[in-house]
């Protein structure tokens, strides 16, 4: 069942990129008090998502952030320190970088793809959800081959 508009994210452990290190964080105290602009790319350093999806919220993080949103996420079935290189190539240090290695978040909220034919398993869809205090209150998923509704410049016409 894919997650919808009112619905409160699952409780997920995913892997945060810090200047620290890894640092494991559940979703129920992450997104806790706070209006976070999140969105899912199908993997770091592949061509959309490093030619348009993260460069559009880097570029767009001021003015979405003026908008009454506290921080922008980005998650992706990677692992930490991919999530980190990514991160660090693109200079994207007002983004935090979530990392979902395994899918779990993907799979429990029902947004993930199948990229076998691409030698990729199981990835998330791309998506742009906009969570306050845990809820989902918007959500833009992204039809198969698509860069559209959940771009950086979406968000910002929607919010």
């Amino acid at each position: 069942m894919t997650i919808k508009v009112g619905d409160r994210l699952p409780s997920i452990t995913l892997v945060k990129v810090t200047p620290e290190g890894p640092e494991q964080v559940n979703t129920t105290d992450y997104f806790a008090g706070k209006r976070v602009a999140l969105f899912a790319v199908p993997g770091a350093f592949t061509p959309t998502c490093s030619a348009q999806h993260l460069p559009g919220f880097i570029a767009q993080a001021d003015a979405v952030k003026a908008k009454g949103v506290d921080e922008i996420a980005c998650t992706s079935v990677n692992d930490v320190f991919v999530m980190k290189a990514w991160r660090q190539t693109n200079n994207a240090s007002e983004i935090t970088m979530l990392a979902d290695g395994n899918a779990d978040l993907a799979k429990a909220v029902g947004l993930t793809l199948d990229g076998s034919k691409f030698g990729m398993g199981t990835r998330s869809q791309r998506y742009t959800m906009l969570v306050n205090d845990g809820v989902v209150e918007q959500l833009f998923v992204e039809a198969p081959g698509e860069f559209k509704v959940s771009s950086a410049e979406h968000l910002l016409s929607v919010l």
